[in-house]
């Protein structure tokens, strides 16, 4: 008995260890899919895998019909898939081709997709001219949209005063209220070209950089402000920020600032190139800026700038022209650059493709999303982008003028540009939808 105790206890330990040392058999479901954005025709789907020896070759279905196959060599994988109509919802589905190992789910999870609609294209205009003739040669170069009622412009605007002469304290911005518009002096001194407005709201709008309005005053704030005052050629060319503790000011000879509410810390470029324009978003609890610096008409160099919390890196300029005006982005997936044409780049790819539109110089993109794109550059050229099709406002509601638009921005049913004419006077445009 004794010996068949001490068997039966060999056989318990032995099936103890194996027990503990039997490999699990895999997960059922192998594939994940995820959406991660849409517009009107494309979205932006994750791939993950679980257990699964790569690589292997894997279908992408629409709708029950394969619509993509692809060698799949990574775990995570950004799918990319176009060729969709807008305001249509699509399943989504991502199956491995046989043979199937064994224990394996065959499908991944089935995800829904709904594009975005189509914004309108049919805007009505008006437009405005500010300074006076013999006074100057006035020009806007930014402006913002608080809301339909609430628009601020910034410039050089120069005025006769009562005699008839150049008055030498002019104008550096004009404000609407919803029915006309006021000349404005920054800080009420004015005497000097203002070039970049950037508003949160009514009652936080910042001015070049460093000037805050409240609502009811002005005041500045030079705290570790890196940037040199005036006269040794450098200037504030954009601003963009998530609040008035998150903003960032560009300008020339590679210069970038950042505010965090108390005090300003300048960023390390890697360039003395301009800095025309910044833009961004909030991606993984972290803020995505994309800059352009480029000496514009002077067929120098080029670059695209991605800045966050780990500092200031390149993105591949490959595809692009020398001369870069205006950057915007509304997801992370898809980001626009305009200068001599407009070009765009997704995440995936290591190059830029330019978007067949007129050949005006493109000075501004802005948007209210993927679906209602604005831009505007030479010779009073305005365009809109509704998500499925571009249209080309000049001459069609638009005049050219012997200038450029140099600024624009867009908010709800409200767009405005702003710029001015050759030797001549500032110009704005207000299109209503």
């Amino acid at each position: 008995m004794k010996h068949l105790q001490k068997i039966f206890l060999v056989l318990i330990t032995a099936s103890l260890f194996n027990a503990c040392n039997t490999t699990e058999p895999p997960s059922n479901q192998t594939l994940t899919l995820k959406l991660e954005d849409v517009s009107c025709t494309e979205a932006w789907i994750q791939l993950t895998t679980n257990n699964l020896q790569l690589p292997t070759t894997i279908n992408i279905l629409k709708n029950n019909t394969v619509a993509q196959t692809f060698s799949l060599s990574k775990s995570d994988t950004l799918l990319y898939i176009d060729s969709l109509l807008p305001n249509q919802t699509y399943k989504i589905l991502a199956t491995m081709q046989p043979p199937v190992p064994m224990g394996y789910n065959n499908a991944s999870n089935e995800i829904s997709v709904t594009t975005m609609d189509t914004t309108s294209h049919n805007f009505t205009w008006q437009t405005f001219t500010f300074g006076d003739a013999g006074a100057g040669s006035s020009t806007l170069y930014d402006v913002t949209i608080i809301d339909e009622n609430n628009i601020w412009a910034v410039g050089e605007i120069y005025m006769l005063d009562s005699l008839g002469r150049p008055d030498p304290n002019a104008y550096n911005a004009v404000h609407w209220d919803g029915t006309k518009w006021e000349l404005k002096r920054i800080g009420g001194v004015g005497g000097w070209p203002c070039h970049t407005v950037f508003a949160f709201s009514t009652n936080n709008v910042w001015f070049e950089g460093n000037i805050h309005w409240d609502g009811s005053r002005y005041s500045v704030h030079m705290n570790g402000w890196p940037l040199l005052p005036n006269g040794d050629g450098w200037r504030v060319n954009k601003m963009w920020g998530t609040s008035s503790s998150d903003l960032y000011a560009v300008g020339n000879n590679g210069n970038i600032a950042h505010w965090d509410g108390g005090k300003w810390t300048k960023i390390e470029s890697g360039t003395t190139l301009p800095i025309n324009d910044i833009w961004g978003i909030n991606y993984n609890e972290d803020t995505k800026v994309f800059a352009v610096a480029s000496n514009i008409y002077q067929f120098e160099d080029k670059k695209i700038l991605s800045i966050s919390s780990s500092g200031v890196s390149g993105i591949s300029n490959t595809g692009l022209p020398m001369d870069l005006g205006s950057t915007w982005c509304s997801i992370i997936y898809k980001t626009y650059v305009g200068g001599d044409g407009l070009y765009v780049k997704y995440y995936n790819k290591n190059y830029w493709s330019r978007i067949i539109l007129p050949t005006y110089f493109i000075f501004s993109i802005r948007g209210n999303g993927l679906n209602d794109l604005t831009v505007c550059g030479g010779l009073g050229y305005v365009g809109h982008f509704n998500g499925s099709t571009w249209i080309n406002y000049l001459g069609n509601g638009i005049n050219e003028i012997q200038g450029n638009y140099y600024a624009s921005a867009i908010k709800g049913n409200k767009f405005a540009a702003v710029g001015g004419e050759v030797g001549g006077k500032a110009v704005a445009i207000i299109g209503t939808r």
